[in-house]
Order: C-alpha cells, then sequence, then structure tokens
C-alpha cells in the first residue's frame, strides 16, 4: 500500500536543516515569574531553611507528578509555575516534564513562552533524541499557527514514529495543505510506519477538501485501506460519511450509515450534516424522523443542524418544535450554535421579533450570535437595527466586526437612508483590514453596483483573485440592475469558461452556474429579448434539475413573456410543482403585458382557489392587464372591492394603474378626480405620471399641463416628465412652448434617453439607437427601409409625422422617422434570417403611432410575424394587424 496515493506528484518536504532561531543569551521571563506556594517555600517563609529543606525533600517524581495533574485538571498556568518552581530548585525536568508542559503551553496558546521552554528542551538535551518531547513541540507550534516551525521541529525528528506522523498529517490539514496532507501519508508509508485510525480520519478529511475528482479517487482509496486492514470503527465511519457528503456522493454516505451498525449520535450528526450542506433538505427531516425512532436522542449540533433545514423551507412550525426542545433539554444555553440556527431561522421565516427575543435570553453572546442577529436584521431590511445592534456590539461587549459582521452590515449601510455617506463603510472596512476577504468584497461590489458605480464593483472584481460562484453571481447582478444586460450575458460566458494555467499548458475549469445565476440572468435575456440565449438556459436548468426551482422557474416564465412567446411562459408556469405569489404574479403580468385582460383576471381567480393569498404586486398586475385589455369596469370593480376581496389596501401604486386604465381608455376627467381622492400622505408621482401619458395620447393640455407641473415640482431630474409634455405641445402645434419645456430641462441638467431597440442575432444582441449610423450594417438598412418606404406607400401608407416633435419641414419628418430605433432594428432582422422567422425587437420607450402603424405594413408586404415589445406592452404584428387592436 505504499504507493496507495501513488496519483499525486511527489512532494519533498522543504525542512530547513538550521536550528530554530532561539537565543540563548535572552533571560528567559519564565524564570522571573511570580512563583507559586511552592516556589515561596524556597524565596519566602520566615523559617527560610526549614522550607528549603521540605521543597528539596520533594522527590523528582513528585513535581512530574504535580505538574502533569495540574495539566490534566486544565490548571494551566498553576502547571507553568510548578515548573518554574523546578526550574529555580535545580531539579532537572525529565523526558516526562516537557510533553505535559509544552500541553499546556499550547492550550494557553502563549507562543513566547513556548518558545523559551523549546530553548529548554535543547538545554536539558531532550531537543534530538526524544521522539516524544518532538512531537509535542509539532503540536504545540501548530496550535499556535506557526506553519514554518513544524516543518522544522519535524524535520529533525531522527525517529520519526506513529505519532510523529500523526502529528504532522494532522498539522498540514490545519493549515489547510491538503495535497501535502496526503503526500505526508504516502511518505509514512513508505517509511513503513503503520497507520493508525487517527491517520486514516486526518487523510479522509484532506481527501473532503480537494476538488472532487481527485478526492473522491482519493478518499476511495482511503476507505479501501481501512477496509483491508479492518480498522473501519466509529471515528472512520463518521469521516467518511462526512467525506462522501462533501464530495458530493451521499448515496455512498446512506450506504456506509445503512451498514453500520454500532451508529452514534455523531455518525446520525455527520449524514445529516451532509444531507443539509447538498440541499437534500426533506431528507434530512426524514433521517431526522428515523434517528429518534430508534432512540438516540438529538443533542445541541443536531439541533443546529437541523434548523437552517427549516429556515430554507421556511418550516416555522417544524422551527418551532425544535426551539422547544432545545429549551426543554438545556440545549440552548450550552450551545450558542443552536442559539444563532435559531435566529437565523426565525428571521429567514420574516419573525424578526422572535430572533430577537431569542438573542436577548441568550447569556453567552459570541460573535456568531451577534452576526446571525445583525443579517437576520438586514436580510429582512431592517437596515437601522442592523446598524444599531452593529454599533452596540462594537462599544459594549469588547467584539470587533468580523468579516461575517461586514457581510451584512455593508448592504444594511446602502439601503438605510439614516447612513448617508454610503462608500464611508469601505472606509472602515480597509481600515480594519477586512477587505481582503472575498464576502466582503462581495458585498463592496454589491453595494458600488446598486450606487450606480458599476466601474468601481468591476475594479474589486477585477483584482479578486480567488472569485467563487457567489463572486461571479454578484457581477452579474450588478450589471443587470445597471441594465447592462450585453455585460451580464458576457460575465456568464466567462464564468463558465475561466482559464488556468497548469504547468506549460492551458485548463479550462469553468464554474456552474446555480438556481441563483439562472434567476439572476434571466432578466437580460428578457430584456434584451434574447429568446435563442434564454432557451439555452432553460435547457441547462432542466438538464441540472433547476427548472422546477420556484425562484428559477418564475424567472423563466418572465422570460419566455418578455420574449414573445406567451404559450411557452404559461407551459413553464404550468409544470412547476410550488408556484408562489412571485410565480402567480409573474404569469399574470404576462398575460397582461399581452393584452390578454380576461385571461389575466381567471388567473387571480384560479390563484384564489389554490389558496395562495394575492400581494399588492398581484394587483398592480392585474390593473395593468385590464388597461391594456380596455377592461375598464372590470378593472374599477376590482379596485373598489380589493380590500373585502383580496384583503390588500389600496396603495399609492393601485391608484396609479386606476389613473392609467380610466385615462387610456380617453375618460381623463374621471382619472383627474381620482387622484385629488387619493388619501393624504399617499405618493401621487406615480398617479401624475399615469395622468401626463394618459394625457399625451388623448391630447389633454389642459389636465396635462397641471399634471407636469405638479410632477417637474415633485421630480425634477426625471427627463420623460418634460418630454411628455413638450410631446403635447408639439402635438398640437405650440412649438414655442414646446421649446420653452426644452429650455428649462436643459437648465435643470436633464437629459432625455435616447430611444433604442434590441433584436437578438447569432450568439450576440444587436443594439440600435434613433439616428444613429455607427452600426456595420448601417447604410445597408437605411437603403432598405428607403426601398421597403415606396413599397408601404403604394399599399396605402401614409407617414404620420405629428410623432416628429421637431418644428421642421415635412420632406424632412420623414426622414427623421426612418431612423427610429425599432424600424432598424426590424430591417436587420428582414435582411439577416431566412423568409418566415419570426422577428422580435425590444424597445426601452413607448413605440410612437408611425412606427407602429409602419410594422403593420411591413408585416403584411414581407410575410413575417414581428412582435415588438416597448416598455409598456407587447405588440404582435401579423398580416397587416396588431394584437393590441390599435388601443395602446
Amino acid at each position: 500500500m505504499s504507493s496507495c496515493l501513488h496519483l499525486l506528484p511527489p512532494v519533498s518536504f522543504p525542512f530547513p536543516s538550521q536550528p530554530l532561531s532561539i537565543s540563548r543569551h535572552k533571560p528567559l521571563y519564565l524564570l522571573r515569574a511570580t512563583p507559586t506556594s511552592a516556589a515561596a517555600e524556597v524565596t519566602g517563609a520566615i523559617d527560610g531553611s526549614s522550607s528549603k529543606l521540605v521543597s528539596r525533600s520533594r522527590s523528582t517524581e513528585w513535581w512530574i507528578d504535580s505538574l502533569r495533574s495540574k495539566v490534566r485538571s486544565n490548571l494551566l498556568r498553576e502547571a507553568v509555575f510548578t515548573y518554574i518552581d523546578m526550574v529555580l530548585l535545580g531539579i532537572k525536568p525529565d523526558n516526562f516534564v516537557f510533553p505535559a508542559l509544552l500541553k499546556a503551553v499550547a492550550d494557553l496558546q502563549d507562543m513566547d513562552l513556548g518558545k523559551q521552554i523549546h530553548a529548554h528542551v535543547y538545554k536539558f538535551g531532550y531537543g534530538v533524541d526524544s521522539v516524544t518531547v518532538a512531537n509535542t513541540l509539532v503540536n504545540f507550534y501548530r496550535k499556535c499557527g506557526d506553519f514554518g516551525a513544524v516543518y522544522k521541529v519535524f524535520d529533525r525528528i531522527s525517529e520519526r514514529n506513529q505519532v510523529s506522523w500523526n502529528s504532522m498529517i494532522s498539522s498540514l490539514c490545519s493549515f489547510e495543505k491538503w495535497e501535502m496532507a496526503l503526500e505526508a501519508f504516502r511518505c509514512m508509508l513508505d517509511e513503513n510506519v503503520e497507520p493508525s485510525s487517527f491517520t486514516l480520519v486526518s487523510v479522509a478529511i484532506a481527501c473532503s477538501n480537494l476538488p472532487i475528482p481527485e478526492g473522491l479517487m482519493m478518499g476511495k482509496q482511503v476507505h479501501a485501506y481501512s477496509l483491508r486492514k479492518g480498522d473501519l470503527n466509529s471515528f472512520i465511519i463518521n469521516t467518511l460519511v462526512a467525506m462522501y457528503g462533501k464530495l458530493g456522493k451521499l448515496a455512498s454516505s446512506k450506504i456506509l450509515l445503512g451498514t453500520f451498525e454500532g451508529r452514534n449520535l455523531v455518525t446520525w450528526n455527520t449524514v445529516l450534516s451532509s444531507l443539509c450542506q447538498n440541499e437534500q433538505f426533506l431528507e434530512a427531516l426524514e433521517y431526522l424522523r428515523e434517528m429518534v425512532l430508534k432512540g438516540v436522542e438529538p443533542d445541541g449540533f443536531t439541533i443546529s443542524s437541523v434548523l437552517p433545514v427549516c429556515s430554507h423551507l421556511e418550516m416555522l412550525r417544524t422551527g418551532k418544535e425544535m426551539h422547544a426542545y432545545a429549551l426543554k433539554n438545556g440545549s440552548l444555553d450550552e450551545n450558542s450554535f443552536v442559539g444563532s440556527a435559531l435566529v437565523d431561522m426565525y428571521c429567514n421565516c420574516k419573525q424578526v421579533l422572535s430572533a430577537r427575543r431569542v438573542f436577548d435570553v441568550i447569556f453567552d453572546r459570541r460573535i456568531g450570535l451577534w452576526n446571525a442577529m445583525i443579517a437576520g436584521y438586514a436580510q429582512n431590511e431592517h437596515d437601522e437595527e442592523a446598524l444599531s445592534l452593529f454599533i452596540e456590539m462594537e462599544e459594549t461587549t469588547g467584539l470587533l466586526a468580523n468579516t461575517t459582521t461586514m457581510a451584512s452590515i455593508v448592504p444594511a449601510c446602502v439601503r438605510s437612508n439614516a447612513f448617508s455617506r454610503k462608500e464611508a463603510i469601505h472606509g472602515f472596512v480597509m481600515k480594519r483590514g477586512l477587505d481582503g476577504d472575498r464576502f466582503v468584497q462581495n458585498a463592496l461590489m454589491d453595494m458600488y453596483s446598486r450606487l450606480g458605480k458599476i466601474d468601481i464593483a468591476e475594479m474589486i472584481f477585477c483584482k479578486m483573485e480567488d472569485r467563487d460562484l457567489v463572486t461571479w453571481n454578484t457581477m452579474i447582478t450588478g450589471y443587470v440592475f445597471s441594465e447592462c444586460h450585453e455585460d451580464a450575458l458576457l460575465v456568464l460566458h466567462k464564468m463558465q469558461n475561466i482559464e488556468r494555467k497548469v504547468g506549460e499548458g492551458v485548463s479550462r475549469v469553468g464554474l456552474k452556474p446555480n438556481s441563483i445565476t439562472l434567476m439572476t440572468i434571466l432578466p437580460s435575456c428578457a430584456a434584451l429579448s434574447a429568446l435563442a440565449k434564454g432557451k439555452e438556459i432553460h435547457a441547462y436548468a432542466i438538464k441540472n434539475n433547476l427548472a422546477t426551482d420556484v425562484a428559477v422557474g418564475s424567472a423563466l416564465v418572465d422570460m419566455y413573456a418578455k420574449c414573445g412567446c406567451l404559450h411557452m411562459s404559461r407551459k413553464v408556469f404550468d409544470q412547476i410543482p410550488i408556484k408562489n405569489v412571485i410565480t402567480w404574479n409573474v404569469i399574470i403580468m404576462a398575460y397582461g403585458m399581452h393584452g390578454n385582460g380576461q385571461d389575466a383576471i381567471e388567473l387571480l381567480k384560479m390563484m384564489m382557489v389554490q389558496k395562495v393569498k394575492p400581494n399588492e404586486v398581484t394587483l398592480i398586475s392585474v390593473f395593468a392587464a385590464c388597461s391594456h385589455s380596455g377592461m375598464v369596469d372590470e378593472g374599477l370593480k376590482i379596485f373598489y372591492n380589493m380590500k373585502k376581496h383580496y384583503g390588500v389596501e389600496p396603495s399609492s401604486d393601485h391608484y396609479a394603474c386606476v389613473v392609467d386604465l380610466l385615462g387610456r381608455a380617453g375618460r381623463v376627467k374621471e382619472a383627474y378626480e381620482l387622484m385629488n381622492m387619493m388619501p393624504l400622505g399617499f405618493d401621487k408621482a406615480g398617479a401624475w405620471s399615469s395622468l401626463l401619458g394618459a394625457c399625451r395620447i388623448q391630447n389633454n393640455q389642459e389636465i396635462g399641463e397641471i399634471a407636469a407641473q405638479n410632477l417637474i415640482q415633485l421630480e425634477p431630474k426625471v427627463a420623460s416628465h418634460y418630454v411628455l409634455l413638450a410631446n403635447i405641445y408639439s402635438s398640437a402645434g405650440l412649438w414655442d412652448k414646446a421649446t420653452e419645456v426644452r429650455r428649462k430641462m436643459k437648465e435643470q441638467g436633464v437629459r432625455k434617453e435616447p430611444g433604442c431597440s434590441w433584436i437578438e442575432y447569432g450568439d450576440g444582441v444587436h443594439k440600435f439607437v434613433a439616428g444613429d449610423s455607427s452600426h456595420p450594417q448601417s447604410e445597408k438598412l437605411h437603403g432598405y427601409l428607403e426601398s421597403l418606404w415606396e413599397k408601404m406607400r403604394k399599399e396605402g401608407y401614409v407617414p404620420d409625422t405629428s410623432c416628429v416633435l421637431h418644428n421642421v419641414e415635412e420632406d424632412e419628418k420623414e426622414v427623421l422617422l426612418c431612423g427610429h430605433s425599432e424600424k432598424l432594428a426590424i430591417a436587420f432582422g428582414i435582411l439577416n434570417t431566412s423568409p418566415g422567422t419570426v422577428i422580435r425587437v425590444a424597445k426601452n420607450l413607448r413605440v410612437c403611432n408611425d412606427c407602429h402603424l409602419a410594422t403593420k405594413f411591413i408585416s403584411k408586404i414581407v410575410d413575417r410575424e414581428i412582435i415588438l415589445r416597448d416598455v409598456r406592452r407587447f405588440h404582435h404584428f401579423k398580416n397587416g394587424t396588431c394584437s393590441c387592436g390599435d388601443y395602446w
């Protein structure tokens, strides 16, 4: 078996040959330490000579037994003082003193004192010959975290025994030198030193921390070696169960559990922990039930392992049962991990007050508990409470924030209005030296993305050497939040194709997207109408059993809907086994965007039958569906009965939707009256915006001016308010007033968002901007549109020049209309795809009247279905007609 780890490349231990650098001339402070009562006998009592006599009459064996007894009783400092007394009395320590003494100093974590004792080891002649002392020195330096010293001591051991190798392998594992631990095991076998159970436990731990293919291969060899030796005791079995679980082989963990007769509490806890780590939550609860039925009583570790299951599945009732059990059995008082897990469980179940009650009754509050409560506040967006608790921890407990604390505090600072200087938290992180931690860096990336400083987030990302899946997901989220959707898709591609240098070659070691990645990136596919990319992600989700995840499924429903595939959106919706309120909201919004208001109302009824309670967003989606379908009476009926029938109080957003519902139907005065009925204290900006949009559609200058004045006062930096008012004036031929609005807009430093359209082609997404000629095919597209223009005119098309909001000649207006972004995107689709292919275009603004009219003619002339999504809804053009029925 000496070659059982031959798959690893041989590594020589680079132990230097020089001895430890410990000065023998420096006075030892332990010789100046305050003596104990025994030392007082030497130096102090009234009858000094008689005391000295008594001390010296005690044998060397008495002193050694006394020292070792104190170490066994955990009286560590007393043991050190006993050694000092011995040295002062001139009693020479023997081979049994230093192992006990070094254990005491290791437990005290006193590096300086340990180095002085190391010097004494050499002074009294035990530095080379005593393997027992050397082994204890290895263990001491391991516990004190001095990796170099561990190497040096081990290398000087002339006759290494089993304990020597065990200490070295264990040390390498402590320092997370997993490959070197396995190489040390190979060397141990080469020197014909028989491994013990302790050795195999350390080696199995090392295997579990390697990348999955290598770790699994090595782990199986360790398992086989244990079987061959017949040394499968409970310690090894438990470690192998944990190893297989960590390497994703839960089936092997369960087989081991099933075949092991001597299952104890540790074995069950190991399997439960493995199941939870692999997100097999329901199975973990089944194993817990089986464990209890077999008469094995859970302990604090069991509870702290299973509580995250209740947390993830939001099983509040089961979590409360665990809480009651912990209180009954004293686990809450004895195990701080249980307290932290309970706080986490209650916070994940939105029971923040219950979490705080648990926090308040725990006397011994360690940093983990504070972090759990701070994180709970932050994840529930109780940001001021999170910041207050953070300040309390720093000021009153003496505990200092660690990386886990800051990973929760940074997002809280971003959201909190009370914390105005957001970037200052970055300075605090740097001052504490926590900015090198990956979790903190992820939080900082997220912060800068939300502050609109995506360039700084990129800079942090690019400087990170150790990027995990969370880091990549954070960068993707940042791009999506900043509406840099093309960049988000590019980062996803890079994440899956990471290249690393291996020797002289290059190895591709891409990361696999998880459910968070998919639910984050799918909105980018939706925003760009990138249906092909969305389908590719859907296929990946199916292959990796992620498509039925409620978050991923909801994102897929949304993606297909926003790419114009309503039938696929519904198909995915029907296949999701467990639907939450978000899933229902997405499908209702999908039908609304496509103008199918009646179907949206039917879905609301179905949702109620299936006992899913609607929320504010549900009714916003229903009102939007009614608005796009002209279902005014149905929408008003739901609005005036929403509290009674659905238990939802009308909010300012609901009023805004109903104002839009009335205004779009031409009932602008009723919409204005509803505005005046809004309760005091409501934010009216949304409703005024809906009213102004309705006035633009209906050309109602009088109420439009009122709405615009109120909006500009509330939101002076929003460009669309100025633009809509200028459009109303331009349509009425009031060019002076339109010019005056644009002048005020310029004075405020407000810029109109340019019209942009996107179309997916091949592996990329092509972007077109109104009036821009930077696209490689720009000249060709304009030429094609001119020829198409002639065909359209013959079919009866007359350009709607009222859409041009500039006081120029009619022929110039027609030229400007031809350069609208959606027309360019449609022309690109016609020229670059085969006949009969559906053309899908997304636009960032509302489609203008002329583009809507022109696209109807184009769909008939080229015999193509054209699906155009604007900022409000979908338009399905086919054979000269639009699905909206010219109502949008």
